[in-house]
This record gives structure tokens, C-alpha cells and sequence, in this order.
């Protein structure tokens, strides 16, 4: 079983950055690979970027490539997501979730959730 707290959303303006963190709990941590997805109101929930257990792979959707990275700390069982350059339509609750078996961008596959951070960004 794996718990997951995402922390750092909030209010930004367009253009501006935040840093999103997701602590898990667990001795399991770097078994996992980790995702964060993101859902607006009125839509269906989205893929945004991906990381496996090392850290060394990472697979990003095409809507955040280049403007955000993910990043993680096994020892810290964390995982982060930095956001640069964002637009109103980064306008979601974001969620981080574990995948025990690969880095994977179906949301079907991942087996634990965290309870979700709102990020809201101005224009």
C-alpha cells in the first residue's frame, strides 16, 4: 500500500512558475514508477508527464513538453513537477500516482492516488 500527499498548488499568473511535490509513504518507493495527470472542470483526465523507478527515463505529454519537468527523490520519496511558462488552460487539479509495474501514460495503470492539489492559472 502506498500513500501519496501532493503539495505546492495554488494561484499564478500566466507566464509564471509553481513547484508541485507528491510525498509518498512507504520503504517501496523507487519500485514505482510515477505520474502526475491533471483534470479541468468539465474534462476528462489528462496525462502530463511520467518518470520511471530510477529516474532516468521520463516521458512527457506533448501539451506541458518543454515547460514542465519531473523529477524525483527516492531517498525523500518524493516526486516533484516543475511548471515554467504556464498558461491558463494549466488550469487543473493535478494528481500524482504510483505504478508498480512501468512508466506508463494510461491512467488505468497506476494503482494508488493522491488526493489532488488545484493549480489555477491567470491571464
Amino acid at each position: 500500500q502506498v500513500q501519496l500527499v501532493e503539495s505546492g498548488g495554488g494561484l499564478v499568473q500566466a507566464g509564471g512558475s509553481l513547484g508541485l511535490s507528491c510525498a509518498a509513504s512507504g520503504r517501496t518507493f523507487r519500485t514505482y514508477a510515477m505520474g502526475w495527470f491533471r483534470q479541468a472542470p468539465g474534462k476528462e483526465r489528462e496525462f502530463v508527464c511520467a518518470i520511471s523507478g530510477s529516474g532516468r527515463s521520463t516521458y512527457y505529454g506533448d501539451s506541458v513538453k518543454g515547460r514542465f519537468t519531473i523529477s524525483r527523490d527516492n531517498a525523500k520519496n518524493t516526486v516533484y513537477l516543475q511548471m515554467n511558462s504556464l498558461k491558463p488552460e494549466d488550469t487543473a487539479v493535478y494528481y500524482c500516482a504510483a505504478d508498480q509495474l512501468y512508466l506508463a501514460t494510461n491512467e488505468k495503470s497506476y494503482d494508488y492516488w493522491g488526493q489532488g492539489t488545484q493549480v489555477t492559472v491567470s491571464s
